[in-house]
């Protein structure tokens, strides 16, 4: 009995959570295919006649939003590389030495991610404008990769900590050098943890806000910038535009999830039942 009503509670709870998590989506892809005046309708239309209207709309009245787009899909592919292959050999390092040095680098690297983004974001403005960045992909690339490198590298650290020293030692009996070693013995063995943080950092850099509203203006503008001007318009927010300019810029991410769904878990449980 104890069982049944134990197995019971497991359900609800995870009905619960998923209700909890689904229905913000599920409620701005509805309404992005909603007459705006069913939108907030109440009490709530749940028939209606779906219309691509308002996706119309946003062609029309915020166009850039679709080229912004772009800014982010390079800002974003940009920063998930470099962050991961910086983290990764970053993760080896901490992973296979040690030292006051390393220990002093790391405690500084994960201070710096501990705080608030607005006090590391601000001083650099000045450098940034005077080193001529301002408003460059480039620019966001180092910024975002800064910010979330801490996170990659204690992931692959964790998981680099896994693989037995004695491969190292084989490889290096065998003849193979360092890079050798860490491309041909480290990398394929933490495939799934460097899938998990690309994917983080991939997502966190989709998203990002700050730092794209302090360092750019037009050239490196990216799609959640045009997103808070839908809800700034001189004539009020247009929600039915705003939802769906929303909903294009929730697919990628919910498709990414979606198909790295069992990688993503796979590569944050592995670390922890390795060896």
């Amino acid at each position: 009995m104890s069982d049944i009503i134990e197995r019971l509670l497991k359900i609800l709870t995870i009905i619960v959570i998923a209700v909890w998590s689904l229905f913000p989506i599920a409620f701005v892809v509805v309404s992005s295919i909603k007459p705006p005046g069913d939108i907030f309708a109440y009490p709530p239309k749940w028939l209606f006649t779906p219309t691509l209207q308002n996706y119309v709309d946003l062609w029309l009245e915020f166009g850039e939003f679709f080229h912004t787009l772009g800014n982010s899909i390079i800002v974003s592919i940009g920063a998930t590389v470099f962050t991961t292959a910086v983290g990764f050999m970053a993760g080896y390092v901490y992973s296979r030495y040690s030292g006051r040095l390393i220990a002093a680098s790391a405690l500084y690297m994960i201070a710096i991610r501990l705080l608030p983004p607005i006090v590391v974001t601000l001083p650099l403005f000045p450098i940034v404008s005077w080193l001529r960045l301002s408003d460059t992909h480039i620019v966001l690339i180092l910024l975002y990769s800064a910010f979330w490198v801490s996170l990659v590298t204690v992931i692959l650290k964790t998981f680099i900590d896994e693989i037995p020293r004695e491969l190292d030692e084989a490889a290096e009996i065998d003849g193979a050098s360092q890079w050798q070693i860490l491309m041909r013995v480290i990398l394929p063995l933490t495939a799934q943890g460097l899938a998990a943080g690309a994917i983080f950092v991939f997502i966190f850099a989709w998203n990002e806000f700050l730092f794209a509203l302090i360092f750019t203006t037009s050239q490196a503008k990216t799609a959640p910038l045009v997103l808070s001007e839908v809800m700034d318009a001189i004539y009020g927010t247009s929600w039915g535009v705003l939802f769906a300019g929303v909903t294009i810029q929730l697919l990628p991410v919910l498709l990414l999830v979606v198909l790295a769904n069992r990688l993503i878990v796979a590569g944050l449980t592995a670390g922890s039942v390795k060896g």
